[in-house]
């Protein structure tokens, strides 16, 4: 798989050098990553990082002042990732509603490991953002670092997708809350029918990406436009879920 050569835009106050531009940085990075995986956010000190990369304490001071901030580094990288997709997504699209099924796609999508970046395994961080996103800004510094710009890349990807809620429906209401809500609830219906079942209507099988696409569509549809122009879109997919079926079958 070829390796993309990229560096996306985050904060450059989240860190004391930028690690996407060094090999050493990338390499905290990617064993940050997979050290959180292991062991959560809680165990997780520089001084086992360190001696998972065969390195010190030190160096990694280099690039982050603390593993809070090193963890919104992370999350901010995602989240710009996830935008970067979109993007891509949305060059030759026209139509509103197809805008916002590329959109949906792309987010459950991201979930999967699809495209490969030498540095991040994108399958690995989505299970972190899972686990340790809300730990970003459930915290007690959330509105000082909010005036820093901790959070502009969360924000610029919900008014990505608000902006595409406006186009379909001007008059909708609540377009950031509903952009919001279908990123946590990507994240979350993943969560819960691979850990709590019963907080669910999908299933942990081989299709739960196309299950967790399938509610956020359902959702997303009936309450930006509840009459009209969704119906045809929900009956495309309702037709693509059958002929999928089929074909497991």
């Amino acid at each position: 798989m070829q390796l993309l050569a990229i560096e996306l835009d985050v904060n450059e106050k989240l860190c004391i050098r930028n690690p996407q531009r060094t090999d050493l940085g990338r390499k905290i990075l990617k064993n940050s990553i997979l050290l959180l995986d292991e062991i959560g956010f809680e165990r997780f000190t520089f001084k086992k990082l360190a001696q998972q990369m065969d390195s010190t304490e030190a160096s990694i001071y280099r690039y982050f002042e603390s593993k809070h901030l090193l963890l919104l580094y992370l999350l901010n990288w995602y989240w710009e990732w996830i935008k970067f997709r979109i993007s891509l997504r949305l060059m030759n699209i026209r139509e509103p509603q197809e805008k916002l099924r590329a959109v949906i796609s792309t987010i459950v999508d991201t979930a999967k490991r699809n495209a490969k970046v030498d540095f991040i395994d994108e399958d690995i961080l989505h299970s972190i953002v899972v686990v340790e996103g809300t730990k970003a800004y459930h915290n007690k510094e959330v509105d000082e670092q909010n005036k820093e710009g901790f959070f502009l890349s969360y924000k610029s990807l919900c008014q990505k997708i608000a902006d595409i809620l406006l186009e379909i429906n001007p008059l909708f209401p609540y377009p950031r809350a509903m952009a919001s809500n279908l990123l946590e609830m990507a994240n979350n219906h993943i969560y819960f029918a691979q850990h709590l079942p019963r907080l669910t209507d999908i299933k942990n099988d081989s299709n739960v990406m196309q299950k967790v696409e399938d509610l956020l569509l359902f959702f997303a549809f009936k309450l930006i436009n509840p009459t009209g122009e969704e119906s045809a879109v929900l009956k495309k997919d309702e037709k693509k879920k059958r002929m999928l079926i089929q074909d497991i079958s």
